[in-house]
């Protein structure tokens, strides 16, 4: 399993956003990174200086939003949507992006479920329920 570091993380994110800039070729997964990138207009500054953006490791406010695990989580949902893991998650999302009619705000809506899954896993010692999150994607494609 790859388990990246938080610095890592930063440099990947900056990099893919250098090389979006600059229109140099990109591996699959930096298209896809881009490509939630350029949803993101706001967090561009942020991006454009790795060593700074490296610096504010850890000192983020609690009041402010982090790009870094904003866009991870992005990439996450879309993972999990190509291969449908945890089986089911795939047309959770698609049902709720029907619903919004917009894949961004239904991701939005999808990071709330999936950090409620990982906060809820913590806090018990359990292994993530994959079929609680679904259900809470599903649930939210029913809502208005």
């Amino acid at each position: 399993m790859f388990s990246p570091t938080q610095a890592d993380v930063r440099r990947f994110f900056c990099a893919v956003h250098a090389k979006s800039t600059q229109d140099q070729p990109m591996e699959a997964i930096e298209t896809l990174a881009a490509q939630w990138i350029a949803e993101h207009p706001e967090y561009h500054g942020e991006l454009g200086d790795v060593d700074a953006a490296l610096a504010r490791m850890g000192s983020t406010a609690p009041e402010t939003d982090n790009p870094f695990l904003h866009l991870s989580m992005h990439l996450s949902i879309s993972e999990q949507c190509s291969i449908d893991q945890p089986p089911g998650i795939r047309q959770a999302v698609e049902l709720l992006t029907a619903r919004r009619g917009d894949l961004h705000k239904a991701h939005h809506e999808v990071m709330e479920c999936l950090g409620r899954m990982l906060w809820e896993s913590q806090r018990s010692g359990r292994p993530p329920d994959g079929q609680a999150y679904i259900e809470h994607v599903r649930q939210r494609a029913t809502q208005d």
